[in-house]
């Protein structure tokens, strides 16, 4: 696997590899209909929106890293339920 394959499978890097797997299982599953994953792609650009703008708020604020790790994004999501 190359690098940048196991960034993207890493969950302290990628936020929404569960998104991402589910919309590929979607697209497997579906023989690559995409009118049938709609609703995975929706789900998948909506993690991706929301914790780029947590990154982006955060990069505002000076804090470092700007992605939160993998633990403390899961209890920000308990926190305040799954945003998307």
């Amino acid at each position: 696997m190359s690098r940048h394959a196991q960034q993207l499978r890493d969950h302290d890097i990628n936020p929404c590899v569960a998104e991402t797997d589910a919309s590929r299982k979607c697209m497997d599953d579906n023989n690559y209909n995409k009118d049938m994953c709609t609703a995975y792609f929706l789900k998948y650009k909506s993690c991706r929106k929301f914790w780029h703008d947590i990154m982006m708020q955060r990069r505002r604020n000076g804090v470092k890293p700007e992605m939160p790790s993998a633990e403390e994004r899961k209890k920000m999501l308990e926190s305040m339920g799954k945003p998307y």
